[in-house]
């Protein structure tokens, strides 16, 4: 599946500013309708390490409205999360209707980093692909907007990403020993990865795959695809939310309509002054 992506594609960085105002105006329109409607959403993000999750994330929530949203940075479970069942801690961040709830990593960490590094047994984490789904189609019945984005980047171009994050003194930090093991295992994850998406791609939990080479264009792509899935959602619940252009347009017949019934009633008092004359 992984290998048909192409990770060539890519946006100008002048294409990206000049689209990015009109996107994020866009989403917050429908954040707002979203928590007037009571539509609660998830958002999702898994992908490569340095394939841009953070600053995508970053982006997207830049001009949200911060009452209506939260953000997971998800690790490894807790000790005492360890004593309930696994997917507990996830239960616990759903958001409430009519807000958002943004993770940074979530439970796909069962089948992929605990997976390949030895974590979970093998017995427990393809059991876990079965809660998924059922976890997945209990909340999207109940009317959580659910879209979820793997970001993807060669491992070539993981490998130049950490090196210059490496050079960086301000960001070499970033890249730990661990970054570089799991670096090293890049086919291991990669068949993991593919797995993962093969059982976890459902009609109510579809993954959209992020071609992340570039990052204007990722970013880009996953403003499109939120902002589609929410316009779709809102839809089926009747609420219609004007883009710009539909604005512009009322504005503009609005306008000539005003226009044309001050230019007859100019003509109407014309005539009755003719009359009277």
């Amino acid at each position: 599946m992984l290998e048909k992506i192409d990770l060539t594609k890519k946006l100008s960085k002048k294409e990206y500013k000049e689209r990015l105002p009109k996107l994020q105006r866009r989403l917050y329109d429908l954040e707002t309708a979203c928590w007037k409607a009571g539509v609660p959403s998830i958002i999702l993000f898994e992908g490569w390490d340095a394939a841009g999750k953070g600053t995508t994330i970053a982006t997207l929530t830049q001009r949200l409205d911060p009452r209506g949203f939260k953000l997971y940075p998800i690790r490894g479970a807790r000790t005492y999360e360890k004593m309930r069942p696994w997917l507990w801690r996830f239960w616990l961040k759903l958001p409430n209707y009519g807000e958002m709830a943004i993770f940074d990593r979530s439970w796909y960490g069962r089948v992929l980093v605990e997976r390949v590094e030895g974590l979970t047994p093998e017995r427990e984490w393809r059991r876990a692909y079965r809660d998924i789904v059922d976890f997945e189609r209990t909340i999207t019945d109940d009317g959580y907007v659910l879209v979820k984005f793997w970001l993807h980047i060669s491992k070539k171009e993981q490998r130049r990403r950490f090196k210059l994050l490496e050079k960086d003194p301000l960001k070499s930090w970033q890249v730990t020993e661990e970054d570089w093991e799991h670096h090293r295992k890049y086919d291991e994850y990669l068949l993991a990865v593919e797995e993962m998406l093969e059982q976890t791609e459902t009609e109510w939990g579809p993954w959209t795959i992020v071609e992340a080479t570039s990052r204007w264009w990722a970013r880009v792509k996953v403003f499109n695809t939120l902002i589609n899935a929410l316009d779709e959602r809102l839809k089926e619940v009747g609420v219609e939310v004007p883009t710009e252009e539909d604005e512009e347009f009322a504005e503009e017949v609005e306008l000539e309509t005003r226009t044309e019934a001050e230019s007859a009633e100019s003509e109407e008092g014309a005539a009755e002054e003719g009359k009277g004359g």
